[in-house]
């Protein structure tokens, strides 16, 4: 995200919020098991690791452009979910910020032939400055369906206090989608955009090819881009390439 210099408290307060209602969601998800699901012993887990050339976030570089590692862990236990994910990285102005730490939860219900998935994000950052507010919680509404041979899905998430300490209420919109051409092969797509109350409104699209080099090693390539390349390079167009182990 853009990094922000005026000052504002309450961000480290909404996080912390965000903590204890992710706790909330885990242990009622990881406690709520269906009568027909009685055999299975316990939560499933999944690990994932990555590196890539870019860490892209809505359009936006979180990197300035430069290299990135991540890994996280998801757990899910019938609908529900939660999990955690730790990557690296750097802001223009800010040399202290060195990482970013998502914890999650949620619950994937089906229903109407459609998919969907409510949840919670809680987004914090090491290292930031004093004052910063980079913390921030979002809640999550998505749903997809097949189409065809496609997956098409939308998705909606909102802040009341979002990143950076100039910015209050914050919605992001998205319509993507996704089709396999050939067997390993995905082609997907997406467009969305970020309203904020700091008018740094903007529109982003994506577009890439992933290759399932493995069962458990995936390449993606992928175009990003702004309609604000004037808000910093950070919002200017790239390629960003990465390589994701799930295990």
């Amino acid at each position: 995200m853009r990094k922000r210099n005026n000052t504002k408290a309450s961000g480290s307060n909404d996080a912390l919020f965000g903590g204890a209602c992710l706790v909330a969601i885990i242990a009622l998800g990881l406690c709520s098991t269906p009568a027909k699901a009685e055999e299975k012993a316990g939560p499933d887990f999944a690990f994932n690791a990555a590196v890539a050339s870019d860490y892209v976030f809505r359009g936006v570089s979180q990197t300035e452009g430069d290299p990135a590692v991540s890994a996280g862990v998801d757990v899910t236990q019938g609908a529900f979910y939660a999990g955690a994910w730790v990557g690296n990285v750097a802001f223009a102005g800010d040399a202290d910020t060195e990482a970013e730490i998502d914890l999650y939860a949620g619950v994937r219900p089906e229903f109407g032939g459609f998919n969907w998935d409510f949840g919670l994000v809680s987004y914090f950052y090491a290292g930031q400055p004093d004052g910063a507010d980079y913390d921030y919680v979002e809640l999550k509404a998505a749903t997809s369906r097949a189409v065809g041979p496609a997956t098409l899905g939308a998705a909606i998430y909102y802040s009341p206090d979002f990143f950076g300490a100039s910015e209050d209420e914050a919605t992001y919109a998205e319509i993507n989608g996704a089709i396999s051409p050939a067997d390993k092969w995905t082609i997907s797509a997406a467009v969305g955009r970020q309203w904020v109350s700091s008018d740094f409104d903007y529109a982003t699209w994506n577009l890439g090819a992933a290759y399932q080099l493995t069962d458990h090693l995936a390449l993606d390539v992928r175009y990003f881009d702004t309609d604000e390349h004037g808000f910093g390079s950070s919002y200017d167009s790239r390629v960003a390439a990465s390589l994701k182990a799930v295990f």
